[in-house]
């Protein structure tokens, strides 16, 4: 079949099946990654053979470029708008031994288990180190959860990858270099790490800043600086692939100047990035469904299956569980961010990446991650929601110290106990003043749930959202707060 009539009929059952199936989705533990990667499967040779797909096909490759570039340039953009304002390399910081820790006990199970090469598996590790924050978009929105809670998960998901994918690019370099002079080295860290990232800040600074200063001289209409927006993620991937460098980087480091140097894109842009993002992820989940089914008569079920089980169950949950030792959090919080490190996406396009980069043993790789996404798919999935549920109800029925930490740097940090405080009788008489003060009630759940009691015409916040409140409070008005 025609590639263009095969990409079409894929994009039209994305565009049509997403919305038709999304009540049945939001109402099952099933989600669109795993549904959309086992019609892949189904479609491709082990299936029905319906669609025949390479892995080295030109279609897979430029929708997973797209699909990436534009994940990674909005994951900046986004992080830095809700993140930045907060002390976020604290957490990110810790975090980081969590990562390392990770990579190298799925290198060590990755070398034990599918019989690769130490530098393969390593690779695989940091492959596999990608957490999806497309299978943690609905928790990270659920305010049932604290917000530093929610923040670290965020935080991991959306900065983990700029960890992992110049490890990745490293250790696939080193997997396939005939030589290893120090100049030449030094030329490709340079590059990669410097160079491509600063071609892709310049894009994304000016570019922004461009579109700013002609908007306030002749106001551009907001379809069309939606579009602006997309052609700065083109852009810088193409300009910093265009010097030799990374373009994944690149357009990581135009999402990022775009907010370090003050500027805005429209929100127009925001929404329709995320909608294009939406569509090109799910594509890129038959796509690779379909060519994870021609490589199955090629992967040993068994140990792939066991790696999975090891680095869902094993790996990811000890490693954080000793990071997070020294956090203030309560044992439900720890181990709720130690279960959902959920392999997706990331770890499938950064999979294709190391074939692409005809690294030995990369098809293997790729039909082993390819199993350990599927599993994640269902075991993330279908968690999910009992998860929250029973983290939820936990929190109901007594405090927990994550509640009072209005951000992730809080849970490592801790909070001041040096609070100004006001007697009964001292805040009676300024609620009686001509000028009152905003009264909020920003007990815990648990707290707030069971005593049964509220003083009237104050407002209801909860502790970890309070940071939130204050941003949009009426400014030069006092505020008093209380809780038990």
């Amino acid at each position: 079949m025609n590639e263009i009539v095969v990409g079409f009929a894929l994009v039209a059952v994305v565009l049509l099946a997403t919305p038709i199936i999304s009540g049945v989705v939001d109402r099952s533990p099933l989600s669109f990654a795993f549904l959309f990667l086992l019609l892949g499967l189904a479609l491709g040779e082990s299936g029905f053979g319906v669609i025949d797909l390479d892995i080295h096909d030109r279609l897979l490759e430029v929708i997973a470029t797209l699909t990436l570039s534009l994940v990674l340039f909005l994951d900046a953009v986004k992080l830095q708008i809700e993140e930045l304002r907060s002390r976020w390399f604290v957490p990110a910081l810790t975090l980081g031994p969590g990562t390392t820790l990770i990579i190298s006990l799925l290198a060590a199970a990755i070398a034990w288990l599918i019989d690769l090469p130490i530098i393969v598996g390593f690779i695989g590790g940091a492959v596999l180190a990608s957490t999806d924050p497309v299978v943690l978009r609905e928790l990270i929105r659920d305010h049932r959860i604290p917000r530093s809670v929610r923040q670290t998960l965020r935080i991991e998901a959306g900065m983990n990858d700029l960890v992992v994918l110049p490890t990745v690019l490293i250790l696939a370099a080193i997997a396939t270099s005939s030589s290893s002079g120090a100049q030449a080295w030094i030329v490709f860290i340079a590059k990669l790490l410097l160079l491509g990232p600063a071609i892709g800040f310049v894009v994304g600074g000016l570019g922004s800043w461009l579109m700013v200063r002609i908007d306030k001289a002749t106001p551009i209409r907001r379809e069309l600086q939606s579009m602006y927006g997309l052609g700065l993620v083109l852009g810088s991937y193409a300009a910093g692939t265009a010097v030799g460098g990374d373009g994944f980087l690149a357009a990581f480091a135009a999402g990022l100047a775009v907010v370090l140097l003050n500027q805005t894109l429209c929100d127009c842009f925001l929404e329709y990035g995320e909608v294009t993002s939406e569509m090109a992820m799910l594509l890129s989940f038959i796509l690779f469904g379909i060519v994870l089914s021609g490589l199955i008569p090629d992967i040993s079920l068994g140990p792939a299956l066991a790696l999975a089980l090891i680095a869902i169950f094993l790996i990811r949950p000890l490693s954080l569980t000793l990071v997070l030792l020294r956090a203030h959090m309560s044992w439900e919080a720890r181990g709720f961010v130690a279960w959902f490190g959920p392999r997706g996406l990331n770890s499938l396009l950064l999979a294709l990446l190391v074939v692409q980069l005809h690294v030995e043993g990369a098809e293997i790789l790729m039909g082993a991650v390819g199993v350990i996404v599927f599993v994640s798919t269902i075991l993330h999935g279908a968690s999910s929601g009992p998860a929250v549920k029973w983290y939820a109800k936990r929190i109901q029925h007594s405090v927990h110290e994550e509640e009072r930490e209005a951000d992730a740097a809080g849970i490592f940090e801790g909070h001041s106990e040096e609070v100004p405080r006001v007697t009964p009788d001292v805040l009676n008489s300024m609620l009686q003043s001509n000028e009152p003060p905003i009264l909020l009630d920003v007990r815990s759940r648990f707290s707030y749930e069971g005593d049964g009691f509220r003083i009237a015409e104050d407002v209801r916040v909860q502790p970890d959202e309070l940071g939130d409140w204050l941003l949009d409070r009426e400014p030069d008005r006092r505020v008093v707060a209380y809780c038990t």
